[in-house]
């Protein structure tokens, strides 16, 4: 049953400023004009709707992909207001679609007492953003419309028909304008799946449906999640093993603040926090995730002291007491404060305080009402707590091989390097399959500045693999020297040795696993090089057009082979089944050459998506690479 009390009327719309600079300077209020930045459109009005549901006045959302890329968004909440505003002189509608920072969330007296969405700022971004925008509002037993266009308006508020009175809510329909999304205004339906998921488990009893009429054969999906963030720990837990079935789940009010908490402990050897502020995911983090830390690593190491089960002197860390865990920490509060636009981390300093208080008290009572819970949880973290104490000796040895000032530092054998006067921003490592490609890589490079490291064999899978073992492996020992920028916690950025970190392999099967397994290692140990955009994939051919004994053209894709046969006469095909196949000149022209060659650069779009497919590939449980392969083995090339 939704509330009907708390009157959302035109009054309660401020204005705080126009909005001018939206269509000049979109990066500011939606990150970027690329893929990132389209969608933001989507979560602004999706944002609106979810807090209606929070305010108690609506349990239904409906989120359309159209056609044509448009998108409309209806909930059935109250219905924004459409009178005319006291201050503005217009209807209110217009004011919350076409004026910056008006909404019902800026002041004391507002619908709001916690929210997400900007609820004006936002509605007025998608419209200045947009080609074409339509709102339908139903309230007070009619239904009112209003268009516009790149945020003027088109249409006046009109009324145009009646509505059963129970029948209330907001309908947003908007296309993106192409000229301000340049690159695409694709919608991309996982991504939107996954964010409409994610909101459904935040907010236990809300239903949201997507519908993609993109694709006539996709079914419409609906998310309604009674127990919330306990199934989302089911989720990001799926390829694991949990330590107990049981998961650990918190809700409470304290200070005006809602704190909701879910905890699993797996088997995994990383932990897993992800937390949000009204329903604001916080990449970043913030005082709620320092208050939940805290918190658990004072619980947990406390009675692990009391028990004895570690020698006097020695002190656990919060990284072993949360080693394997998953987490969800959300909080819900009357005046968010985050630091930046994109609200990655949220800075109240109050939540700290009241998030470590809720989580001590319930984990105390948890452990003293179950203590079986507690055993493997604590033998765990006991095993990890050795673990690193017997590589730490190993791992300062490292850091101190890494530390050029002290005159320590050797590069391996193996490496061919590029010239040290030549500026990092210039280099270029490629990390090559086998010693025969490794050797053609040498005579085919620019020893001005590119670099040439020759791996014996595959690397190992880290994925699998203890820190011990990953860190005496030579092959990555020779990885990481080369680079120069250390692994794990003692990866420093600024002994970064070359700008491109090239991965090239055979184009055949054994190549593309020597890919994977250089990537996880990349990903699990060095991830801000793929962050920043240092890590490429080699594009080498996989056929040469021959003509006359003469190679006149070189084919990267399969799909272009039948096209280039047509252009010339005669030709036949060569095809290239490895690196060492191709002499040093093949090889410079094709895949070396700066001004010939095709990089593929690798990217990160979703670091917590990324980790679960890594986890689920090349992890310990076959079971989760046969599911992934029967899922998706439509999409492979075969080359018979």
């Amino acid at each position: 049953m939704l509330s009907n009390h708390n009157q959302y009327g035109e009054d309660q719309i401020e204005v705080l400023e126009g909005l001018e600079a939206v269509r000049l300077r979109p990066e500011m209020y939606i990150g970027s004009r690329e893929e990132q930045g389209l969608h933001h459109l989507i979560w602004e009005i999706l944002d609106n709707s979810v807090d209606e549901h929070m305010a108690g006045f609506c349990d239904e959302i409906n989120v359309t992909i159209h056609e044509d890329n448009s998108i409309t968004v209806r909930d059935n909440g109250r219905g924004i207001p459409v009178g005319i505003h006291s201050s503005e002189g217009i209807p209110t509608l217009e004011v919350v679609l076409t004026i910056l920072h008006a909404g019902g969330k800026f002041g004391g007296d507002g619908p709001y007492k916690s929210s997400g969405g900007l609820h004006g700022v936002g509605s007025a971004c998608v419209n200045a953003l947009s080609e074409e925008m339509k709102a339908i509002v139903h309230r007070d037993g009619k239904e009112y419309q209003m268009s516009f266009e790149k945020g003027v308006k088109t249409k006046d508020l009109e009324e145009t028909g009646e509505v059963p009175a129970d029948q209330t809510g907001s309908s947003i329909w908007f296309k993106p304008d192409p000229s301000i999304f340049v690159e695409t205004t694709e919608m991309n339906y996982e991504t939107i799946h996954d964010r409409l998921q994610e909101s459904a488990f935040l907010n236990g009893g809300l239903t949201i449906t997507l519908k993609d009429e993109r694709d006539k054969e996709k079914k419409d999906v609906t998310f309604h999640y009674e127990d919330g963030i306990k199934k989302y720990i089911e989720l990001l837990n799926k390829e694991k093993k949990p330590l107990t079935q049981d998961i650990f789940h918190y809700k409470e009010i304290k200070d005006d603040t809602f704190v909701e908490i879910a905890i699993q402990y797996t088997d995994s050897f990383e932990e897993e926090v992800v937390t949000f502020a009204n329903n604001i995911k916080t990449d970043e983090g913030g005082n709620h995730e320092t208050g939940f830390k805290s918190g658990v690593t004072n619980v947990i190491s406390n009675i692990i002291n009391s028990q004895g089960l570690i020698d006097e002197g020695e002190t656990l860390t919060g990284d072993d007491v949360r080693k394997g865990m998953t987490a969800i920490v959300s909080v819900k509060l009357p005046d968010p404060q985050f630091e930046g636009q994109t609200k990655s981390r949220l800075t109240n300093a109050d939540v700290r305080r009241v998030v470590s208080s809720i989580i001590r008290e319930e984990l105390e009572k948890t452990f003293a009402d179950n203590p079986r819970l507690l055993t493997p949880i604590t033998n765990k973290i006991i095993h990890s707590f050795k673990e690193r104490l017997a590589l730490q000796r190993t791992r300062q040895a490292i850091r101190r091989e890494t530390r050029r000032d002290e005159g320590t530092f050797t590069l391996p054998e193996k490496l061919a390097d590029c010239k040290q006067s030549t500026p990092v921003s210039e280099r270029e490592l490629f990390i090559v399959e086998g010693d025969s490609a490794g050797g053609s890589a040498k005579m085919a490079r620019s020893s001005e500045f590119q670099a040439i490291l020759p791996l014996r064999g595959k690397v190992l899978n880290v994925q699998r693999a203890s820190e011990e073992r990953v860190f005496s492996n030579q092959e990555i020992d020779d990885i990481r020297t080369a680079i120069g920028t250390g692994l794990g916690e003692y990866f420093n950025y600024d002994d970064l040795r070359y700008d491109k970190i090239i991965i090239m392999t055979d184009a055949d099967v054994d190549g593309a696993h020597i890919q994977v397994l250089l990537l996880t290692l990349l990903f699990n140990y060095m991830r801000p090089l793929i962050e920043n955009g240092h890590v490429y994939l080699a594009q080498p051919p996989l056929y040469g057009i021959d003509v006359r004994n003469r190679i006149v053209e070189y084919i990267l894709v399969e799909e272009e082979l039948e096209e280039a046969l047509k252009r010339h006469n005669n030709p036949t095909v060569q095809r290239f089944k490895g690196l060492g196949e191709m002499d040093d000149k093949e090889l410079e022209e094709t895949t070396m050459n700066p001004q010939k060659r095709s990089l593929l650069r690798i990217e990160v779009e979703d670091a917590e998506r990324a980790a679960q497919v890594f986890d689920s590939l090349m992890g310990n449980e076959p079971k989760q690479r046969r599911l992934f392969i029967e899922e998706n083995s439509h999409k492979a090339t075969l080359d018979i």
